[in-house]
This record gives C-alpha cells, structure tokens and sequence, in this order.
C-alpha cells in the first residue's frame, strides 16, 4: 500500500510498476482521503479513486484497489460507475474496498470533511448508510434493468448501470472495519474482511471470532470471507515487519497488505519481496 500523500505521483507510479513486474507481490492499495493524515497538514494528497484509474491503466497483472473507499464522500449509485470504470480499465483486477468513514474522534480525517464541505454524521448513521450503499451498488452491477431505491439514506429512481464490470458477478468485495455494526455488515456483505494490525494481535483474533458469530446469525459459512490485514512496514527494522506477518497469518489473516511509509526508495518493490514476503512463505 503507497498512501498518496506528502509524495509525488512519479513516485507512487514508479512504485507499481516496479510491483507489477514483481510475482511475489500480488496486490497494491491506495488508501481514500482528502486531506494528508500525517506529516505536513498542508502537504500533497490525491483523491484515490482517480489515481487508481491512472494506476491501472499502467499496471497488467496487480489486484488493486483503494484501502478503503470511505462510503461519506460520494454518493453509492456514482461510487458504483466509478469502480466500473476502473474494473474496465484493469482487464477487471479491481477489488472493491469500502468503509463506513472515519470516527469523529479522529480530527486529522474529519478536518477533511469541513474543508470540503462533505456532511459528517455520527457512526451509526454512517454504518446503516454502508449497509444500503452495498446493496445498492451490486444491483447496479448485476441488474439487467433499471431500478428504484427507497431506503434510509439512499433513495434513487431509474438507477441502472452500464457497462458492467469486467468480473461476474461483480468484483469482490472489501470491507474494512473493526466494530461491531461494522463487522455485521461485514458478514452480510463482504468477500475480503480488512482490519489495521498495528495493536494486539489476540485483540484481532477476537474480532475475528466476532464475525465469525454474526456469520453463524444469518447463515452464512465464515470461511467464504477472507481475513485480510493492514501491517505497517519498518525500513530500519524488517524483522518486525516480519514477525507481525507470521503472527497475522496464525490468527487466520491470509491477505496481507503491508504499507510502505513516504518516502519510496529506488527499488522498495523489490525489497518488499526479498525481506518481507520471501521470508514469510
């Protein structure tokens, strides 16, 4: 994962196109936000979705996606066309990573939302608006008519999508989270759980555990969802990083994303593999 912010887009680019050319590395991950989370507070950031676009379109062989789309910031019949787009543009390796939308006890992600003058409502509402948005979105990408929504928080008329993606039914979808409402959408919805593995590791296993439980609720095998996690990546100290992963894959998590802090090194793609990845296989 290359956050894009407080670096440049040659940067980032050179970075997944260095990964393409890498088999080790299977997937790359932008993350959504508007303004930078760390560093300098007026620093450099893109808006994910487009840079994506630019990145698949450079890319042949990546799974990809943005780590993850925050459900506040565009509406889900848009959300939808535009991961569409980018399925298209990829030859179809998008996965399709979403969330809530950060706590409002974070003030470095809501200050993004009054700069911007996006709405910031309290999480539960965020939580029940994901819920809706999904089920839109995947009507968007399977019917083969148009449609009419009365929900909540979404509420649409005539809605139909085409193109349709490139992957059927739709492409997988990611979730990230780790509370629990948001773990019960995770359940209804999901086909990748993603959570951040910077804390406890046995803290993790329960929230894995948690889900495990709302599957069991609606019938549905918790073994159809992929455990995915999020390990911040030490240059100074691979090691860690390392034993972080081994820790992650014994408590279940076989997706690993590791996120590259700014700034890139000529060659991290393949450091990456040689340090982190071959060692953990």
């Amino acid at each position: 994962m290359t956050a894009p912010m407080q670096v440049g887009y040659a940067d980032i680019a050179r970075v997944w196109r260095e990964a393409d050319a890498i088999e080790e590395i299977e997937h790359a991950w932008l993350f959504d936000h508007l303004l930078p989370l760390g560093g300098d507070p007026d620093g450099p950031i893109y808006e994910g979705w487009t840079l994506l676009s630019a990145l698949a379109a450079q890319t042949r062989r990546l799974r990809l996606g943005l780590l993850v789309t925050s459900n506040r910031f565009r509406p889900p019949a848009m959300l939808a066309k535009i991961a569409t787009t980018v399925d298209v543009i990829s030859g179809g390796r998008l996965d399709f990573g979403i969330g809530a939308g950060s706590r409002p006890n974070y003030p470095p992600a809501r200050r993004e939302y009054d700069a911007h003058g996006l709405p910031y409502h309290d999480f539960d509402r965020s939580v029940n608006a994901l819920g809706e948005s999904l089920t839109v979105i995947r009507r968007l990408w399977t019917s083969e008519a148009p449609f009419d929504f009365a929900g909540e928080h979404v509420r649409l008329s005539g809605a139909f999508g085409s193109p349709k993606p490139v992957q059927r039914p739709h492409p997988p979808i990611m979730i990230g989270g780790r509370s629990s409402p948001v773990l019960r959408v995770v359940a209804a919805h999901a086909d990748l759980w993603n959570i951040a593995g910077g804390g406890d590791i046995e803290d993790l296993a329960r929230r894995s555990r948690l889900l495990e439980r709302y599957c069991a609720e609606i019938g549905r095998d918790p073994a159809t969802i992929t455990r995915s996690i999020h390990l911040p990546v030490s240059y100074d100290d691979p090691g860690t990083t390392r034993n972080r992963i081994a820790e992650a894959r014994d408590a279940g998590f076989g997706h690993v994303v590791l996120g590259l802090p700014p700034f890139y090194p000529e060659g991290v793609a393949g450091w990456v593999a040689d340090e982190l990845i071959k060692p953990s296989l």
